[in-house]
């Protein structure tokens, strides 16, 4: 039994119905269009990425292709502390981590701050077929459950930033927040850049405030990513370790308050206007 044009036409225009009327419709809509067009920008280049595997240049197109939809889907970010970045060598960059949509932000970072890796827990790799593209550009998977296998595969890349000057991005929160305050830091990023006697850059993405997924609500929004000054870690060890997590975690929770006051204000202001 055919489907005629018209049903089509009809079932189209219930569904853009539904959707106007409805902020959870919307909001389970867009969330359907991130996910396919993640697959889309990350899988398509696939065959390219299997002429230089583990690359991190394999995800500068899908990089790209994510800034363009997350626009369209109405997440846009400007980029503060480009100034900052030293591409001359490797470290540790931390990034606080909201969302799902943090993805976006990565693809944003991940062309500025030179050789990059991510690292991403292992259950991403099972993702078929995202999780054989995140491979080929390189991504770090990390088994929580096995502390032995995080520490070897997470030390080989504390080497990795001083033989390659590669750039490792942590989320050190460990989970996604959505709260006025920064989660607790993990120790795993603070012990790469211990261990490597490198720097650790964090960088801050203000709150999300078009995004609720309590009240199911994804609208639009202006997002403020800072990349801040780095830290050196030269001469500290792992007695050190406390009062550098204390250290940065303060530095990015005052930049967080910041920035999600003033994108707060930019928001309203585009509101009113």
């Amino acid at each position: 039994m055919t489907t005629s044009t018209g049903e089509l036409w009809g079932l189209a225009f219930m569904t853009f119905f539904i959707i106007t009327l409805s902020s959870t419709a919307r909001y389970y809509f867009k969330f359907f269009c991130f996910v396919v067009l993640s697959l889309i920008s990350a899988v398509g280049p696939v065959p390219f990425m299997l002429l230089r595997p583990r690359d991190y240049r394999n995800a500068l197109f899908p990089a790209m292709l994510c800034r363009g939809y997350g626009r369209i889907l109405g997440a846009s970010f400007e980029v503060r502390g480009q100034e900052n970045v030293n591409r001359t060598h490797g470290g540790v960059v931390l990034v606080n981590h909201q969302s799902a949509l943090d993805l976006i932000v990565l693809s944003y970072i991940w062309p500025l701050v030179g050789r990059a890796t991510v690292v991403a827990k292992r259950e991403v790799l099972y993702l078929f077929p995202f999780g054989s593209a995140s491979w080929l550009w390189g991504t770090l998977f990390i088994d929580r459950q096995n502390q032995r296998s995080a520490k070897t595969a997470i030390n080989k890349e504390a080497t990795a930033i001083n033989e390659k000057q590669a750039k490792i991005l942590f989320f050190p929160e460990g989970t996604r927040g959505d709260g006025h305050n920064l989660l607790p830091f993990k120790k795993g990023s603070f012990h790469v850049a211990i261990e490597s006697q490198s720097v650790i850059q964090p960088v801050v993405v203000s709150k999300y405030h078009f995004l609720n997924w309590r009240a199911k609500v994804f609208g639009r929004g202006h997002n403020i990513i800072k990349i801040l000054p780095e830290i050196s870690c030269a001469g500290l060890t792992k007695d050190d370790m406390p009062q550098l997590m204390e250290r940065v975690h303060k530095l990015m929770q005052a930049e967080y308050e910041a920035l999600s006051d003033e994108s707060l204000a930019i928001n309203n202001l585009s509101k009113s206007s």
